[in-house]
C-alpha cells in the first residue's frame, strides 16, 4: 500500500515538473510575441501607411492585395481587424450587399458602430468588389451552319 502511495505522489511530483517546464518554454515566447506586437500597435494609421509592406503597386496594396482607392486605407484599417483582406478580395456584391454583410458583422459577429467609416467603406467596396457581369457568351454570328446526313 506504501508502495503505491509513493508511485501516485511521484507521478504528480513529475507532472507538476512537467507543467513547470512547458510554462518555462512557452513563457518566453509568448512574452516577446506580446511586446513586439504592442510596439507594432501602437503606430499611427498615418506610420503604418508610411512602411514598406505599405507599398503600392500596380494599383495595389501590396501587403493586403486591395485596390488602392480612395477609402482602401479606412478598409484597411477597420475590416482587417477581424480577418483577413482576402475575405474581402474573394467577395462581390452590390452596395447594398455589402452593407447587408456589414450588418450581419454588426448583428452576430460584434462588429462595432463604424460611424462615418461606413460609408467611406461602402463607397470603396460598391465601387472595387462590385459583382462582374459574367455570362453566357454572346451568340455566334456569320456562320454558315450545314445538315449532319446519316
Amino acid at each position: 500500500m506504501a508502495d503505491n502511495d509513493f508511485f501516485d505522489d511521484l507521478r504528480k511530483y513529475f507532472h507538476a515538473l512537467v507543467y513547470i517546464m512547458v510554462f518555462m518554454a512557452i513563457f518566453p515566447v509568448v512574452t516577446y510575441w506580446a511586446v513586439s506586437r504592442k510596439d507594432s500597435a501602437t503606430d499611427t494609421i498615418e506610420e503604418a501607411l508610411e512602411k514598406p509592406e505599405n507599398e503600392v503597386v500596380d494599383g495595389l496594396h501590396v501587403a493586403s492585395g486591395l485596390i488602392a482607392d480612395t477609402g482602401y486605407e479606412t478598409v484597411l484599417t477597420n475590416c482587417t481587424k477581424c480577418h483577413s483582406s482576402k475575405l474581402v478580395i474573394q467577395n462581390r456584391a452590390s452596395r447594398e450587399g455589402w452593407e447587408s454583410m456589414i450588418r450581419w458583422m454588426q448583428e452576430t459577429q460584434k462588429l462595432w458602430d463604424l460611424g462615418e467609416n461606413e460609408t467611406i467603406i461602402l463607397d470603396y467596396l460598391s465601387k472595387n468588389y462590385a459583382p462582374e457581369k459574367k455570362g453566357r457568351r454572346a451568340p455566334l454570328k456569320g456562320i454558315e451552319w450545314y445538315e449532319l446526313e446519316d
